[in-house]
């Protein structure tokens, strides 16, 4: 084996697990450190809520209801379904009549703005809001009671935008504990650490958007022009010169019971989404994970030292994940090496194909999306109530 190898093989070892450490460093961090005693956008502005529903989840009775329970003064809730037929929508009244003191109201119907259905369902809820502020909420992500507060206390004067990842609690079985590993220790700790060191970038189950960033640049239909909504948002807010900042901490979403299909399908989708909005990085995601450090140990005849960096890469995970609050149990664990097993595979899957099925409509990279369905002038907007 020559020099030259030798030390790029030390060099995968070394700067693998100082990127592991020190991400993971960086994210307890931030649940470590006291709120700053001053900061944020003052005052507490009107803002709506809005939330796409499709279809109903486990969960969507707890996940919903928590928009009413929000501790701020003025905030309007829209709840947006594509169809009247959608399941949903029926959960959606009988929340909202179950608080009329809630400014709140169902929107149905769909304005074809794009080849992303999420978009196209959220278009009327855009139109319609009232506030300057608006933020997109997914249907399955558990609000706190003070989730404005927390994504206006990172706010300064430069951000464009305010997201945060979600973090997986409540999973059922081996796959449900897969799901929350992929999640928690491993998407969230990268992108909250990534904020850390100023390169925040979005995430779709949260987007706080000040109403006039997203209008400069064409409007909600601007986040269609990437596979994914999180890419495009990113995309935009650095485009104007802003920064796309992340709430101190990731908001939890219930997972629940999950099959192996559902795990594979879900991280291959997003694993195509990174690969098209930032292909540079994606390919650098093949050294994530413990399996090349340790395939380079064994190369360079470092075996005896695989167990002890095996011990510290989890030690160091397991202690984020108590820390923060996220499942870590026995199963968890097993979860984290099976996950990271997963990794090279499913990086390797993903330069298969581009594009994916979401929820029976695929999704392509725009230019093809185009060519395949040219977009049709947007259809009128259902009743509201």
């Amino acid at each position: 084996m020559t020099a030259v190898l030798m030390g790029v093989l030390a060099l995968v070892v070394l700067g693998t697990l100082a990127l592991h450490l020190g991400s993971a460093a960086l994210t307890a961090w931030r649940y470590l450190r006291p709120a700053p005693p001053t900061g944020g956008y003052p005052g507490r502005p009107f803002v709506s809520l809005v939330r796409p529903v499709c279809g109903l989840d486990r969960y969507d009775a707890e996940t919903l209801e928590s928009s009413f329970a929000l501790d701020y003064p003025e905030y309007e809730i829209l709840f947006c379904a594509a169809r009247e037929s959608d399941p949903a929508v029926a959960l959606v009244r009988d929340l909202i009549a179950r608080h009329p003191e809630a400014r709140a109201q169902l929107l149905i119907g769909e304005e074809r703005i794009s080849s992303n259905p999420k978009l196209n369902n959220l278009a009327k809820g855009w139109a319609a809001a009232r506030a300057d502020w608006i933020v997109l909420a997914d249907s399955n992500l558990l609000l706190p009671a003070d989730y404005l507060d927390q994504l206006f206390a990172v706010w300064r004067p430069d951000t464009g935008l305010v997201t945060s990842p979600p973090a997986g609690i409540r999973g059922q079985g081996l796959w449900g504990a897969v799901e929350c590993a992929f999640l928690n220790s491993f998407q969230a700790r990268w992108q909250l650490a990534a904020d850390q060191v100023g390169l925040g970038f979005a995430q779709g189950k949260t987007l706080m958007w000040p109403r006039d960033v997203l209008d400069r640049a064409g409007g909600l239909a601007a986040l269609g022009h990437d596979l994914a909504e999180d890419v495009a948002s990113t995309k935009v807010v650095r485009a104007q010169g802003l920064r796309v900042r992340l709430a101190r901490r990731a908001f939890a979403q219930p997972i629940g019971p999950r099959r192996l299909a559902d795990v594979w399908g879900r991280q291959l989708r997003w694993a195509r989404v990174r690969r098209d909005g930032f292909v540079g990085l994606f390919v650098l995601e093949i050294l994530l994970g413990p399996v090349p450090p340790v395939l380079a140990m064994l190369a360079l005849g470092w075996g005896a030292w695989v167990p002890p960096l095996l011990m510290l890469w989890y030690g160091a995970e397991i202690a984020l994940a108590r820390l923060a609050g996220w499942p870590c149990g026995p199963r968890d664990c097993a979860a984290m090496v099976l996950r990271d097993l997963a990794l090279p595979v499913l990086w390797l899957a993903t330069w298969a194909r581009r594009g994916f099925d979401w929820r029976g409509t695929a999704m392509l990279p725009v230019a093809e999306a185009e060519a395949a369905h040219p977009l049709r002038p947007g259809t009128s907007v259902g009743a509201a109530e």
